[in-house]
């Protein structure tokens, strides 16, 4: 039973690595080089524009890329520029689309100068997000005409519209309504369709998206976690691949809550509102994805007009936030299987940050509450292990009597056990049931936005990253020296050491080369996770002092 136990520690240790590796990072996912928001970008297929007289629910057509040429007007493309506490946005009277949406909470990088956020990275080659059309009865791009160029909102001027008009070739009049929220990243967005034509037109509504990777390809926030076109729709988070797109543009169809561009941390995401999009097609690849929402085939009689209506949330995926704003927005922070853990790890980490103003204290102290949690059945564990090692003179004596009755020697093996009330799997319990707690709270420290660039102390300036302490040279693989990560590794191997270890050395040995292992599978995990288990490591040292003094104590006192 003992090399039972030693096999199932290491088991237990290859489920980690490869957990690790399907849920983090993948078996088969290629990193490309990152390239720069105004290179040229490779779709995985031709960009064309979806027939008019094809109704969108069943159109699997590809989506329309902005034209080679840049579109000549009759006067100058003036740009609105709208500030509020949370942001600020360029918009361009071509198109009316986003051409830029800076935050001014959360930076590009943890450097004291870094600028805000940027959320649109594309250029006008490759076209901005929030174009609308209407079918192709438009016709060519559309220049819109706006009164204001210029909105700041404070808190004594809460919210302020911004109206945008345009008149096509075809006999449309459109008017875009933007409606901004000082206290919130919530946009509303109303689109009016009027036909000033002699003739009844068709069309349906189309709310263009186009995003690249909020903090490049090879960011370990895209490789780790799921960056790209997701939708809540007929009830359920769907988080589309880019394998999916090998043989064409995606469609999705159905009850849409919302559509849009998700990374790591951010979210570019449109709601439809009052049937405004029934379907959301998606193409591209990793580096620009376009897509796009559609609506109902529609027919205006003269002089009738229609209005498309929807909700536009560019921000930060702040699961707080986005479940106070409704809509099922707050789906897309997405822990998958540890849901259930992860969201109540993540609310309690809020609480005691909300007191000590430190995100590396509140895990520290989210450590010590999961420890307090686990204590009892740990404790029970460490005292099997503890008997376990009592046991092994006896263990041997009955191998060497029965070595040539296997049958026999695990009978009197068992009776053994039952005699002396130990559980052979007692002390790989504790271990088994902290698994899932694991990766729930690495899901937690390395998706939820809070810990983006949280500092804790010392060279340890940000929570969701790895800890690196430069030492004036570039260390081969690491780059700085992983303080943390090595205390860690220094931690788990004297708990090894204090821990009751079995008679044969081998199996000895197998167990203290698990820290080696822990060491290299942390290198590159967040630096938050790797605190919670250096200070879990430290309270089940402390723990194990206290099982040894009370057995040598009772020891004492039988004597």
């Amino acid at each position: 039973m003992d090399t039972y136990r030693a096999f199932l520690a290491i088991v237990i240790s290859f489920v980690i690595l490869v957990g690790y590796q399907y849920f983090f990072v993948g078996f088969d996912q290629s990193v490309e080089d990152e390239q720069p928001a105004g290179a040229p970008v490779a779709t995985t297929q031709q960009l064309a524009p979806v027939p008019s007289t094809v109704a969108p629910a069943v159109s699997q057509q590809a989506i329309a890329a902005p034209a080679a040429v840049v579109q000549k007007y009759d006067r100058a493309v003036r740009e609105i520029v709208v500030e509020t506490d949370l942001y600020s946005v360029i918009i361009s009277e071509d198109g009316g689309a986003v051409k830029s949406f800076r935050l001014k909470k959360h930076t590009e990088t943890g450097d004291e100068d870094s600028p805000g956020m940027q959320l649109v990275k594309t250029d006008g080659s490759q076209g901005f997000p929030l174009d609308f059309a209407w079918g192709s009865a438009l016709g060519s791009r559309v220049l819109y005409d706006s009164k204001r160029q210029h909105i700041a909102l404070s808190s004594s001027r809460g919210s302020e519209e911004l109206r945008m008009s345009a008149v096509t070739d075809s006999g449309l009049t459109i008017e875009r309504v933007y409606t901004f929220n000082n206290s919130n990243y919530l946009i509303d967005l109303a689109v009016r369709v009027k036909n000033n034509s002699g003739n009844s037109l068709q069309g349906f509504p189309q709310l263009q998206q186009v995003n690249m990777p909020f903090e490049g390809v090879s960011s370990p926030a895209n490789r780790f976690l799921f960056s790209g076109p997701a939708a809540f729709i007929n009830d359920e988070l769907e988080e589309v691949g880019f394998d999916d797109f090998e043989q064409g543009p995606k469609t999705l169809q159905g009850a849409i809550d919302w559509v849009g561009y998700e990374g790591n941390y951010f979210l570019c995401g449109i709601v439809p509102i009052d049937g405004s999009g029934n379907t959301f097609t998606m193409q591209g690849n990793e580096a620009l994805t376009r897509m796009q929402l559609s609506g109902n085939l529609d027919t205006l009689q003269p002089g009738a007009e229609k209005e498309y209506k929807y909700h536009v949330y560019y921000g930060p995926k702040k699961f707080s936030m986005l479940d106070e704003i409704g809509y099922n927005l707050g789906k897309s922070v997405n822990f998958g299987w540890f849901d259930i853990i992860a969201k109540p790890t993540l609310w309690i980490l809020n609480k005691f940050y909300t007191v000590f103003h430190n995100y590396g204290i509140a895990i520290i102290l989210v450590t010590v509450l999961f420890k307090i949690v686990f204590w009892p059945i740990t404790q029970k564990g460490m005292k099997s292990m503890k008997n376990m090692q009592k046991l092994q003179p006896k263990m041997a004596k009955i191998k060497e009597k029965y070595k040539g009755d296997p049958t026999k020697m695990n009978q009197e093996v068992m009776a053994m056990y039952k005699t002396y009330k130990v559980n052979p799997l007692g002390g790989c319990l504790p271990m088994v049931l902290q698994i899932p707690v694991f990766f729930s709270l690495y899901k937690v420290l390395l998706q939820s936005i809070e810990l983006r660039h949280a500092p804790f102390m010392l060279w340890i300036t940000d929570l969701a990253a790895p800890d690196r302490l430069w030492i004036g040279i570039d260390l081969p693989y690491v780059g700085g020296l992983p303080v943390l990560t090595l205390l860690m590794g220094a931690s788990m191997f004297l708990q090894q050491k204090m821990s009751p270890s079995t008679a044969d050395p081998t199996q000895a040995k197998i167990m203290m080369f698990l820290p080696v292992v822990f060491t290299f599978m942390f290198l590159n995990f967040a630096s938050g996770l790797v605190l919670y288990w250096f200070i879990n490591n430290l309270l089940s040292i402390l723990q194990q002092v206290i099982i040894n003094r009370d057995t040598k104590t009772k020891t004492v006192v039988k004597t």
